[in-house]
């Protein structure tokens, strides 16, 4: 009882001691965090829209640069209109109700700026950037139940979150209904020959000699004749189901190798790029950056996961004589064991949202799932609001790389917030907040942030 009254009690702190103490004005404070943000969110988005403009691999048109520079202004106002609306709304409900309370301290007014931001975003980036944010709200959402003992953690829990997404949009990709960029990605490992829709055995005309895939006498595994004929036709040959060219084995090997080396390849140019620096002093530590077993395992799950797939898949045709989408459920389940060559909760997160989303859509559009309107708005508002409220009140909880993110499009005001009066509520905010500063060496830069507007 007495954590829940905690949780109900209005918290007495002004929004002037919270988060702007330089100022007593809150239109000073809202303004300054406008001015501050402002040249953060357009460099980011200048790097993002010119990286986009590269990958076309065309010398782009005068009308290109257009688009470019009106989705570079656009999105920069989106993001900027994230940072200052939230100060707005913090402190226009903190004068309203007087005083705040848990929802008021971050979520609510981070809901609602939120929500004014996206409506700025083009329409067509908006479920882009609710992944994003679903992605690492997630994570958080999860270690914030942990840390209060609602949940525990398995070993390789995010293998069985990748493993069984995966096999969901496998399948989907098997259907022939598949669209979106995930799927080209899924081209990728394993191949356009996979793709669906599958095609039907045509009907055996009365007379006409029946194919040899179909005068096959169906495989028990009652006896080692079965299981030597399968090793026989995988090694030597291909099911008249399979969509490759050449034999089963050599698709299977041949399909693991190639994303194996381009897996090795990435991850050397992904530790140049980061060692640049380095590289060009001289000081590069060669052995210990790049030539380690590190380097080899994005390359070892690629290569696994595509070897696995395919190699199974064969499998299941030549078991069952007859090609089915269905089979890559089983074969998304066992390639995705390589995945524990290669963890990462946000590849695991972003394959378990995109499969959501697909099934979502495809439920909306056979009439399985209502269609809410504006639900992609009202989803990124929730997670973002979930995000404020992490880096404010549960940094712990929080990935490293998004409070510094919060840190910077607050002009290096979240690391001033004062959240002893929030102690209250049994979270430890303050000392989170320090120990998070500390880790992420996080040094202010001056007595009062830029556009403080002092007073």
């Amino acid at each position: 009882m007495a954590g829940q009254s905690k949780l109900i009690d209005p918290l007495c702190i002004t929004c002037k001691d919270f988060q702007h103490p330089w100022t007593d004005h809150c239109v000073s404070a809202t303004a300054g965090i406008l001015l501050s943000a402002t040249p953060y969110c357009l460099r980011v988005y200048t790097i993002v829209y010119a990286i986009s403009l590269l990958m076309r691999h065309k010398v782009p048109s005068l009308e290109d640069l257009r688009r470019t520079l009106l989705g570079i202004i656009q999105s920069t106002a989106f993001l900027v209109t994230n940072a200052y609306t939230f100060i707005l709304y913090n402190c226009l409900l903190r004068n309203v109700l007087g005083r705040y309370h848990l929802s008021t301290v971050a979520f609510i007014p981070c809901f609602f700026a939120s929500f004014s931001a996206i409506l700025v975003e083009r329409p067509a980036r908006r479920p882009l950037l609710t992944l994003y944010v679903a992605n690492v709200a997630t994570e958080s959402l999860w270690k914030m139940a942990e840390s209060r003992g609602l949940v525990r953690s398995i070993p390789h829990g995010q293998t069985l979150i990748f493993g069984v997404s995966m096999a969901a949009l496998l399948y989907i990709y098997r259907l022939g209904v598949s669209k979106g960029s995930i799927f080209n990605i899924l081209r990728i490992f394993v191949g356009k020959e996979e793709a669906g829709p599958v095609a039907k055995d045509a009907p055996i005309v009365p007379g006409e000699q029946p194919a040899p895939s179909r005068s096959r006498p169906p495989v028990s595994f009652s006896s080692v004749s079965d299981f030597v004929r399968i090793y026989s036709n995988l090694i030597r040959a291909k099911h008249a189901s399979c969509g490759h060219q050449q034999s089963c084995m050599s698709y299977s090997v041949m399909g693991g190798i190639k994303p194996f080396v381009g897996g090795v390849a990435l991850q050397v140019a992904l530790k140049m790029l980061m060692n640049a620096k380095r590289i060009v002093s001289g000081k590069m530590a060669w052995k210990k950056q790049v030539f380690n077993q590190g380097t080899l395992q994005l390359g070892m799950f690629m290569g696994s996961f595509s070897f696995l797939y395919k190699a199974v898949s064969c499998l299941l045709r030549h078991s069952f004589n007859r090609d089915d989408a269905r089979f890559a459920i089983p074969a998304g389940l066992i390639s995705s064991v390589a995945f524990t060559l290669y963890p990462d909760n946000t590849v695991a997160l972003y394959v378990m949202w995109q499969a959501l989303q697909i099934l979502c859509a495809m439920g909306q559009k056979r009439g399985i799932l209502p269609h809410i309107p504006h639900f992609m708005l009202f989803l990124y508002s929730f997670f973002t609001a979930v995000l404020f409220h992490a880096g404010i009140l549960e940094p712990k909880s929080l990935r490293p790389s998004y409070f510094k993110f919060l840190q910077a499009i607050s002009g290096d005001r979240l690391s001033r917030f004062n959240l002893s009066a929030f102690d209250v509520l049994g979270l430890g905010s303050q000392q989170q907040a320090l120990d998070t500063i500390k880790a992420l060496n996080i040094v202010e830069k001056g007595p009062l942030p830029a556009f403080s507007f002092a007073s």
